[in-house]
């Protein structure tokens, strides 16, 4: 294809544009966890880095704001617990379940797939009421397995797995069994490390999907200990004309994008290899 210089000037107008639209909302909350409340309710509202970024990030690490009841500290941590759990709980039930469909000869075993497959089409918040029914009788509401347990069932990953396992070659499975190795033994020392970047992949997806989690996690947890921090942010904007504190609001907003961007940045290689290793 010829190279013309004005594709290239094109082509970077609209990268910038395409930057400036999707940077401008993290600016902003930026900029606005480092001015004071008051300044923050004046129009116009700054536009530069105010001198309180310290101050808010501690209260807000510490809910000692106004009209904060709840430290960001500890919704953070429940949002950790709950994505780790999530992603985790997903990678493992899918590869255990792709297994069994791609090595082991049972009856019905296609419409078990199938069956899996369907689940596609019903999200958490189709079997919304049913679910929170199961959890509440189970008295799993404002616990870490109630935030986990629902949403650790994964029909894409398992359907990933299944068609990464029937690319393997039929001679890896000769030569392990002839080596000795039961099922067990031909999953973890061979599956799972050939596995290694579809996981890392799968891991970064789950994690950030865990982590903004917010319907399911409105609905089970009426104690504050148990608000992952997304659900916090919401609970922080007070009703009727009290006045908000959106310098608070956006440091906690800028503090619940930090650990789903670290997990970008520090798996980005093996997300990227994942990802393309995937559409082979």
């Amino acid at each position: 294809m010829e190279k013309k210089p004005w594709i290239d000037v094109l082509s970077h107008i609209v990268l910038c544009v395409g930057i400036l639209i999707v940077a401008s909302p993290i600016y902003m909350a930026l900029i606005a966890s480092t001015h004071t409340a008051q300044a923050m309710a004046q129009w116009p509202i700054p536009l530069t880095p105010g001198s309180h970024l310290l101050q808010n990030y501690a209260d807000a690490l510490n809910g000692s704001g106004s009209g904060q009841s709840m430290a960001v500290g500890r919704m953070m941590w429940v949002s950790l617990v709950t994505a780790l759990g999530i992603a985790i709980g997903k990678i493992i039930i899918s590869l255990m379940s792709a297994f069994a469909l791609v090595y082991f000869n049972f009856r019905f075993k296609t419409l078990v797939f199938w069956g899996i497959f369907v689940t596609l089409m019903l999200p958490v918040e189709v079997r919304i009421v049913p679910t929170f029914e199961v959890v509440a009788n189970l008295g799993m509401l404002n616990s870490y397995a109630g935030l986990t347990i629902p949403l650790i069932a994964s029909a894409t990953a398992t359907f990933l797995f299944r068609q990464f396992f029937k690319t393997i070659p039929n001679e890896i499975v000769e030569a392990a069994k002839m080596d000795g190795a039961g099922p067990i033994r031909f999953l973890i020392h061979i599956l799972i490390p050939l596995s290694a970047t579809s996981i890392a992949a799968l891991f970064v997806i789950q994690f950030i999907y865990g982590w903004n989690q917010y319907l399911w996690p409105l609905l089970i947890s009426t104690n504050e200990d148990m608000y992952p921090v997304v659900v916090g942010i919401k609970r922080m904007i007070p009703a009727g004309d009290a006045q908000t504190e959106w310098n608070i609001i956006m440091a906690t907003a800028i503090l619940a994008m930090t650990p789903p961007l670290l997990v970008v940045m520090f798996m980005q290689k093996w997300f990227v290899k994942g990802l393309v290793e995937s559409d082979k």
